[in-house]
C-alpha cells in the first residue's frame, strides 16, 4: 500500500500507512467462511512473547490469563451461550491479509460488537486495529489498551507493528499505564520499547501501580470509582446478552 512520511508529536519520523480495505462481502473475490452468530466477539491480544517466542523469549501468555479471567466471569454468570473470545499474538493484529484472514473472518457481520484488549505490542496493534476495523464499517464497541508500547524506533525494526502512532476509532476506550514503584525486567522491556504516551482520548486512562508483564491484574484490579478494565467490558457484553 502507498505510505507517507509523517513527523510524530515526538519529533520522530514515521511512514504512515493508509487505512487497509478489507474485502468486502459483495466482492466476487471475497471467500466464504463459515462462523457461528454471536452477539459479541472479543478479541485479547498479547505482546511480544506472548503467544509465541520473540527473540527467544516466551511464550508468557500474559493476556490470556486475563482472556481466562473474563471467560471464567462470563461463564459463571451463564451469558457465554452468545459470546466468544479469540487469543492472538499482536503479529496477526498487523495487515490486511491478516485482518482479513484471522480477524475479520470471526466476526459474523458488522452489526455484531467487537471488543479489542491488547497488551504491550497488542495494544498498539490492537488500537491500530480498531481504526481499520471502523473504518471498514464494524462496530467496535469498545477498547482496552494495557500499557501499550510502540513508539521506540529500534522496536519498530525487529517487530510487526505499525510505524504510525495509532488513532483509535471505539465507542468506549479504557488505557491503562504500568507505573509501578518497583520495576522489574518486563518494564525495562517496555522503556526499551517505549510506552505509547496517550494523553487526551481514552474515556477511562488510569495509572496501575503495576509491573509491565501483568495485563491479567491491568486487567482485573480496580481502577477510578472502584471498577475494573474487567467490570466495564462485561457490564457492556451482558449487556448486549440481555437484548
Amino acid at each position: 500500500m502507498d505510505a507517507r512520511t509523517i513527523i510524530l508529536p515526538s519529533g520522530k519520523g514515521a511512514a504512515l500507512a493508509a487505512i487497509q480495505t478489507l474485502t468486502p462481502a459483495t466482492s466476487p473475490h471475497a471467500k466464504t467462511v463459515a462462523v457461528e452468530s454471536f452477539r459479541t466477539v472479543v478479541f485479547f491480544i498479547g505482546g511480544a512473547g506472548d503467544k509465541e517466542s520473540y527473540y527467544f523469549a516466551g511464550p508468557y501468555r500474559n493476556i490470556f490469563y486475563a482472556k481466562e479471567s473474563f471467560d471464567r466471569r462470563v461463564k459463571g454468570a451463564g451469558k457465554e451461550g452468545s459470546y466468544v473470545s479469540h487469543y492472538l499474538g499482536y503479529n496477526e493484529a498487523r495487515g490486511a491479509s491478516d485482518i482479513q484472514s484471522v480477524i475479520a473472518s470471526k466476526i459474523p457481520d458488522k452489526v455484531t460488537p467487537v471488543y479489542i484488549v491488547g497488551h504491550s505490542l497488542g495494544g498498539w496493534n490492537g488500537a491500530h486495529l480498531s481504526n481499520i476495523l471502523h473504518s471498514n464499517g464494524y462496530q467496535v464497541e469498545m477498547l482496552i489498551t494495557l500499557d501499550p508500547v510502540g513508539e521506540g524506533a529500534l522496536v519498530w525494526l525487529g517487530s510487526d507493528i505499525y510505524y504510525s502512532n495509532p488513532q483509535p476509532k471505539s465507542v468506549f476506550w479504557i488505557n491503562v499505564r504500568a507505573n509501578p514503584r518497583v520495576p522489574d525486567s518486563s518494564d525495562s522491556v517496555a522503556e526499551f520499547g517505549e510506552r505509547w504516551s496517550v494523553g487526551s482520548g481514552p474515556d477511562v486512562n488510569h495509572v496501575m501501580d503495576i509491573n509491565h508483564y501483568n495485563a491479567r491484574d491491568m486487567f482485573c484490579n480496580p481502577m477510578a470509582e472502584g471498577l475494573s478494565a474487567e467490570d466495564y467490558m462485561f457490564e457492556s457484553v451482558v449487556s448486549y446478552m440481555r437484548r
